[in-house]
């Protein structure tokens, strides 16, 4: 099955650990979504990362192929438990597009997050893990300074 990560999971050591069955297959875009610090994250204790519908915006990840097994602990990490009534995260299809070319799509399955009106900040090593998997992808440059000026929390300060 594809997968769509565009936060940490973008991380390659993070996802092997996660799913050990992970290939490597593409960059990619998703259209008309942008990506944002959207909700806490419970286990890290700080903002994670979502993508939030925006008409024109876009956002960049990765797309991995992962043996169906590996989607249940992929599902945990992520928050997600099918048909529970709330989840931090809810995992649907989406189609996005193979080194932001349009006619070079993937359908995917993608976390899109619960939003929450004020999401803490992300911690230092949560930024590193997003910024440092862009950057070992080859996300679009611009794209990688977006990540970079992304504000972390300092110790003391509610995350």
């Amino acid at each position: 099955m594809l997968y769509f990560a565009y936060g940490s999971n973008m991380d390659w050591e993070q996802m092997k650990r996660r799913c050990p069955s992970v290939k490597f297959i593409s960059v990619a875009r998703l259209k008309d979504y942008r990506f944002a610090i959207a909700r806490t994250s419970y286990s890290r204790g700080c903002g994670s990362a979502g993508v939030i519908p925006e008409p024109g915006a876009c956002a960049w990840g990765v797309v991995y192929d992962i043996e169906e097994k590996d989607f249940g602990a992929l599902d945990a990490a992520e928050d997600y438990a099918p048909g529970r009534e709330k989840n931090s995260y809810t995992r649907r299809e989406g189609t996005v597009y193979a080194d932001g070319a349009e006619g070079k799509n993937f359908l995917v399955e993608l976390y899109f997050p619960e939003t929450e009106q004020n999401p803490p900040l992300p911690n230092p090593e949560y930024k590193r893990l997003i910024v440092g998997g862009a950057t070992q992808w080859g996300l679009p440059q611009d794209y990688i300074r977006e990540l970079e000026e992304l504000k972390v929390a300092v110790a003391g300060q509610r995350c």
